[in-house]
C-alpha cells in the first residue's frame, strides 16, 4: 500500500477547515495549503449558490404568471360550462382547475427546497422540487383526467343532453387557445435555452432534469390540444345536433390528461430516485482528472440531488512521484471542474487509492 495511503488512514486527515490534527512537521504546510484552500472554495460555492437561486426564481415568476392566467381562464371556462352544458367545457374547466393546483404545489416545493442543510438533511432539500412534480402527476393529472372521463362517459351513453351558447363556448375556447398557445411558445423558448446538447424534444424531456420545465410544458401542451378537441366536438356537435361529439371530445380531453400522468409520474420516479450527470457533463468531468499526476481513474460516480446541485464522489490513484502533492492535485481538479461547471453547485469528495486489477465497483 502506497505512503501516502497510510498516512492518511493512520492519521485520518479531513478536509474540514474546523478540524485542528496534529501532524508530522513535514506535512504542516501541506495541511495549511488544504485548509486555506477549502475556505476558499467554501467562500467561492456560496456566492455561486446565491447566483443559483437567484436564476431558481426567476424561473419561479413565471410559474406564479402562469397560475394567474389559469385562473382566469379556468373561471371563464366554468362559466362557459354553466351557461352551455358542454361536457367537453366541463373537462376543460377541470384541465384548467388542475392546472392551477399544480402551479401552487410546484410552489411549496420550491419553499421546500430552499431550506437549508441541517443534520437531517445534509445536503438541504432541493429534491423537495421532485416530490411535488410527482404529487402532481398523480393525484392531479391522472385524478383530473378520470374525474373528466367519467363525467364524459355518462354523457356518452346518455347522449339526450344538450349543447346551447354554442358561440359562446367557440369564443372562450378560442381565447384560451390564444392564452395558452402563448404560454407553450414561452415553454418552447425555454427548452430551446436549456437544450444546450441540442437534443430531440422527447430526449430533453426524457433527460432534463429540470422538473419544472417538464411540468409546464406537458400542461400547456395537455392545455392546447385539449382545447383544440373540445373546439372540433363542439363545432361539430353545434352542426350536427348530435351530442355524442361533445361528449367523446371530453373522453379524449381526460385519456390525454391520464397519458401525460403516466409519463410525468415516469419521468419524476426517475429524478426522486437519483438521475447521475448527463453524458455531456460527465464527459467534462471526467477531463478534469485527465493530468500526469493522475495514473487512473478507478471510479466516478454522480448523482443530481436536484437540477442545480450534483453529488460527485470519485477514486483516482495518484502516481508514485505526486504522493506527497495529492491534496494539491485533489484541489486542482476540484476547481477545474467547478470552474467548467459554473452553472452547477457541486459536492465533490475524491478518494486516493491503488488500482487493483480485480477491482469491482460498488
Amino acid at each position: 500500500m502506497k505512503s501516502l495511503r497510510i498516512f492518511l488512514k493512520r492519521n485520518k486527515i479531513s478536509s474540514s477547515p474546523n478540524r485542528f490534527i496534529v501532524l508530522p512537521e513535514t506535512m504542516n504546510l501541506f495541511f495549511l495549503m488544504n485548509v486555506d484552500f477549502h475556505i476558499n472554495i467554501n467562500m467561492y460555492c456560496t456566492q455561486k449558490n446565491d447566483i443559483v437561486m437567484k436564476k431558481e426564481r426567476g424561473g419561479m415568476a413565471s410559474v406564479i404568471a402562469a397560475l394567474a392566467a389559469n385562473l382566469l381562464v379556468a373561471i371563464s371556462k366554468l362559466i362557459g360550462y354553466l351557461l352551455s352544458g358542454s361536457a367537453a367545457m366541463l373537462n376543460e374547466s377541470i384541465h384548467s382547475l388542475v392546472d392551477c393546483s399544480n402551479q401552487i404545489l410546484l410552489l411549496i416545493g420550491d419553499k421546500k427546497a430552499r431550506k437549508l442543510a441541517d443534520n437531517d438533511h445534509p445536503f438541504g432539500q432541493a429534491r423537495a422540487k421532485y416530490f411535488y412534480s410527482l404529487v402532481v402527476a398523480m393525484l392531479l393529472f391522472f385524478g383530473g383526467g378520470a374525474l373528466g372521463i367519467m363525467e364524459a362517459a355518462e354523457k356518452l351513453f346518455h347522449p339526450a343532453h344538450s349543447l346551447e351558447n354554442t358561440w359562446l363556448v367557440i369564443i372562450i375556447l378560442a381565447v384560451g387557445m390564444v392564452i395558452e398557445g402563448s404560454s407553450l411558445w414561452v415553454a418552447f423558448r425555454e427548452i430551446k435555452q436549456l437544450n444546450t446538447e441540442q437534443l430531440s424534444l422527447f430526449q430533453f424531456l426524457r433527460r432534463s432534469r429540470h422538473s419544472e420545465i417538464i411540468i409546464i410544458f406537458a400542461e400547456d401542451s395537455c392545455a392546447v390540444i385539449g382545447l383544440l378537441l373540445a373546439m372540433i366536438g363542439t363545432i361539430l356537435t353545434h352542426f350536427t345536433g348530435n351530442s355524442f361529439y361533445d361528449a367523446f371530445s371530453g373522453v379524449l380531453i381526460g385519456v390525454l390528461l391520464c397519458l401525460a400522468a403516466i409519463f410525468l409520474a415516469r419521468e419524476f420516479y426517475s429524478l426522486l430516485i437519483g438521475e447521475s450527470a448527463t453524458t455531456t457533463d460527465m464527459n467534462t468531468i471526467r477531463k478534469a482528472f485527465v493530468r500526469p499526476e493522475i495514473t487512473r481513474l478507478i471510479d466516478v460516480k454522480t448523482v443530481h440531488l436536484s437540477a442545480t446541485d450534483i453529488l460527485l464522489t470519485a477514486k483516482v490513484d495518484i502516481a508514485d512521484p505526486f504522493e506527497l502533492q495529492a491534496a494539491t492535485v485533489i484541489n486542482d481538479i476540484e476547481r477545474e471542474i467547478r470552474n467548467s461547471l459554473p452553472h452547477y453547485k457541486i459536492y465533490i469528495y475524491i478518494e486516493v487509492d491503488e488500482f487493483k486489477k480485480n477491482y469491482q465497483r460498488a
